[in-house]
């Protein structure tokens, strides 16, 4: 029988934290949204490309992964636009950095998504985005980021 080990931090588990990285994919004024399908969590609602960072990966390295898994291209990772932290009512906790890509290679092909859309950053606050997005939606809105 294996001794336990002591654990000195005895705290309680706090929301398991889940990092990701989202791309703002921009064209003459418009950003790429996408809205979940009805079967997945958070239905319906809009977010941006991307997907959870796994272990020995970049942000960088995720996203273009993710990119290419969910929209079938190879893009080009820009710098970091924000980052947010954001804790959910039913008890998880994001963290979220988002990455402008103005160039990409291959056809945008919807392959995860209920349907994917270019908007105009102006028209952002008429979808009905995942919570952790919100502050970030209001912000390239009005303009301030991208």
């Amino acid at each position: 029988m294996e001794d336990a080990q002591p654990n000195s931090n005895s705290r309680p588990a706090g929301p398991a934290l889940r990092f990701v990285a989202a791309g703002l994919l921009v064209r003459d004024g418009e950003v790429l949204i996408c809205q979940r399908r009805p079967d997945q969590p958070m239905a319906l609602q809009w977010e941006f490309p991307g997907g959870k960072i796994e272990p020995g990966e970049s942000p960088e390295q995720a996203l273009s992964r993710e990119l290419h898994e969910e929209l079938g291209i190879a893009a080009v990772i820009g710098a970091r636009v924000t980052r947010v932290r954001h804790n959910y009512r039913h008890g998880g906790a994001v963290d979220l950095q988002f990455y402008a890509v103005h160039s990409f290679e291959g056809q945008l092909e919807n392959r995860i998504f209920r349907q994917v859309k270019w908007v105009k950053l102006e028209d952002l606050p008429e979808y009905d985005f995942l919570a952790a997005d919100r502050g970030l939606i209001r912000d390239l809105a009005a303009g301030k980021l991208l």
